[in-house]
């Protein structure tokens, strides 16, 4: 996939180029920068990295990557949060720019990036977060490169209190409603039937009795064989596949394909095998990448999946943080894979 997030040490992360946090002279930092050094072999790269001398915040330069499993180190100086109005967010969105333009002119198909300016220099992690990932997804709209986002651990990336507020509730009532509909067969809110459930069950229990005698005569009785047209009757006629209903929603959404596989984060080659294999079945997770390109509400959602043979459950959290999104009109897939990674499960580049 294009765009992923993984959890690991930078330094043992196999990319063209590893991005690194450096100071603005040469000198050898802490964090990443230390052990990014330590990594590649400190005298070879401080060499390398005394050539360049200065390099102005939001900018970047490159050196080669030496004893990393990596072409080159992208060097780029972030911003030192003061207050947030002396242009820290603008320089960070240049620090990402300019790493993958030099990325993509020194001809890498992979990035790997920490989240810059997180450490010392103080940046709020959900606001470098969301430049990062709109940085990345601007990028990638128009490149081909793999980008990864690595972290030491979900810890390190940080949701805004109200992403992660309005997934908890959604949770929480989803949840609740699921283990009604399973107890009782009812909504969480569907109080009228709650009042008949009683009235039901009696008779349920009533009929019971009569229907089981019923069924032992029926069951003593052979059953007629259905010709093939009483079959095609039963089964109806076979709907569309998943395929033939994505290609005509792409048609519906006015993008061409290239836009609807990038903003669904999947890469080219799978996109070709879906349009050269006429009875495709996708995973789980191409077919939600699809359908927050494409930005289906959530009915045409669960239609889309269903012609795979996929369905939506309010006990899956995976299956409810989509929902959410799909519910609140938030089709950033790479937010989404972010709150997926937050909460231990899957994401959809995976």
């Amino acid at each position: 996939m294009p765009f992923s997030i993984v959890r690991n040490d930078i330094t043992r992360v196999r990319a063209d180029a590893i991005v690194n946090t450096a100071n603005p002279q040469p000198a050898i930092g802490q964090g990443t920068d230390s052990a990014i050094y330590a990594a590649a072999g400190e005298e070879k790269l401080f060499a390398e990295r005394r050539k360049i001398g200065a390099i102005e915040p939001g900018q970047a330069a490159a050196t080669p990557a030496f004893d990393l499993d990596a072409k080159y180190i992208i060097h780029t100086v972030g911003p030192a949060w003061i207050n947030g109005e002396h242009g820290e967010r603008e320089t960070l969105q240049s620090c990402y720019r300019a790493s993958m333009a030099l990325a993509a002119s020194l001809e890498c198909a992979s990035i790997a990036f920490p989240l810059i300016a997180t450490g010392i220099y103080g940046f709020p992690k959900d606001e470098a977060l969301n430049i990062a990932l709109a940085e990345i997804g601007r990028f990638l709209l128009t490149h081909e490169m793999h980008v990864t986002l690595v972290v030491f651990d979900r810890r390190a990336l940080e949701l805004s209190e109200d992403l992660i507020g309005g997934i908890e509730q959604y949770i929480d009532e989803h949840a609740a409603e699921a283990i009604c509909a399973e107890e009782y067969g009812l909504g969480n809110n569907d109080e009228r039937g709650r009042r008949g459930l009683l009235r039901e069950r009696e008779r349920e229990r009533s009929a019971r009795l009569m229907n089981t005698r019923a069924g032992a005569a029926q069951a003593a009785a052979p059953m007629p064989p259905l010709s093939g047209r009483d079959l095609d009757a039963v089964l109806g006629e076979p709907g569309k596949s998943f395929r033939q209903r994505l290609f005509e929603l792409i048609d519906a959404s006015g993008m061409d394909e290239v836009t609807v596989y990038k903003k669904a984060n999947i890469d080219r080659k799978v996109f070709s095998r879906i349009r050269s294999k006429q009875d495709y079945k996708p995973t789980k997770r191409t077919a939600v990448a699809f359908a927050i390109a494409l930005r289906l509400d959530l009915p045409t959602t669960r239609d889309l999946l269903s012609r795979a043979e996929i369905a939506l459950s309010p006990s899956s959290r995976f299956d409810l943080i989509v929902s959410y999104f799909i519910t609140n009109g938030n089709y950033n897939i790479y937010e989404l894979n972010t709150a997926l990674f937050s909460y231990g499960l899957p994401t959809l580049d995976e």
